[in-house]
Formats: C-alpha cells, sequence, structure tokens
C-alpha cells in the first residue's frame, strides 16, 4: 500500500466541497419571502422500500409566492409524501387534493423567521458533522500509514494538523453560510 497526502488531502477536500455544495443547497430552501421549491430538497420519503428524496417522487412548484404545490407521481405513495414533510419540522400543515399535496406558508412573523433560524443552524450543524467525519476518516487513513510504517510519526502529526486546518477552514465555511441565511431570514 502507497500513502500519498497529497492523494488524501485532495480527497478529503472533495468530500467537503460536496457538503458545502449540498449545505448551500439546503440553506436555499429556507426562504423568509416566496415559498421555493428548493424548501422542500432536504425532505426524503419513504418509497419503493427506500429513502428517497422528495423531488425523486414528485414534481414541486410554487404557482403563488406563498404556496408550493407537489405534485405526487404515483398515487400509491400520496401519504409517504405527506407523512415525510409533516415530519420535517417545517412548520407547514400539508393539505392532499388527489395526487397533489398544497402547501399554504403563513405569514411571516418574528416567531416564523425564528423558526426558520433554527432550521437553518439544524441544517448547518449536520454538514458541519459530516465534515468533521471527513476529518476522522482522513486522519484515521494516516495513522494507520504510520502503523504501517508508510510515514513516521512526525510525519503524521504535521499530516494530521494539514487536515485540521482544511477542516477548520470547511466549518468556518459552513459557519459563513448560516450567518448569511440568517442575516437573510431576519431582514424584513
Amino acid at each position: 500500500m502507497d500513502f500519498s497526502i497529497e492523494q488524501l488531502t485532495t480527497e478529503a477536500r472533495h468530500k467537503m466541497d460536496g457538503a458545502i455544495s449540498v449545505c448551500k443547497n439546503s440553506l436555499s430552501g429556507l426562504r423568509a419571502g416566496r415559498a421555493s421549491p428548493a424548501f422542500l430538497a432536504p425532505i426524503k420519503v419513504e418509497a419503493y422500500g427506500d429513502m428517497l428524496p422528495i423531488e425523486r417522487v414528485a414534481n414541486i412548484t410554487a404557482p403563488e409566492p406563498r404556496m408550493l404545490l407537489v405534485q405526487v407521481w404515483d398515487k400509491a405513495i400520496v401519504k409517504s409524501v405527506e407523512k415525510a414533510i409533516a415530519n420535517a419540522g417545517l412548520g407547514i400543515a400539508p393539505a392532499i387534493d388527489g395526487q397533489t399535496i398544497r402547501l399554504v406558508f403563513p405569514p411571516q412573523s418574528e416567531e416564523r423567521r425564528k423558526e426558520l433560524c433554527h432550521k437553518a443552524a439544524e441544517y448547518a450543524e449536520q454538514f458541519k458533522v459530516s465534515i468533521r467525519n471527513v476529518r476522522r476518516d482522513s486522519i484515521s487513513t494516516i495513522k494507520k500509514a504510520e502503523k504501517d510504517k508508510l510515514i513516521s510519526e512526525d510525519e503524521m502529526s504535521v499530516y494530521s494538523e494539514n487536515i485540521q486546518e482544511i477542516t477548520d477552514d470547511y466549518i468556518s465555511r459552513i459557519e459563513k453560510l448560516l450567518k448569511q441565511k440568517i442575516d437573510d431570514i431576519m431582514t424584513v
């Protein structure tokens, strides 16, 4: 087995970039003003024996500024989609009309904006955990390389610090995204 810190850091950055990208997408769905189909993007639906993203089982549109319509493609999973939306903690009660689920967003009160900020913080924390998991896996690989005598103990220490610096950078990016989203939500 060969060990390459360059390859390891490249892979770690690639995985962390993916977490940042998904975090941006999830946060973009939290709108203080106009309803957006991206608002439902983080929701997973139990369908066909698997957990699928909601956009894989339904078409989501925003016909009005405060309404989303979820047109479920398969009548057999309408209840499952409704349950996933209701359990997502979005503060919106889904209303079923055939294969369409209607979501009417309440006017944005101060309390609702605070709920959205809390949800944004939950999303950000999930992605911070993902980034920390990449760090854990990378450092584990470094420790294994040292144990297998592919690198020295000093190199292990330097490489581990390097991975920690990369992790800190990505965590701060997520915190910056969260701060921007909270500012966006709380600005009336």
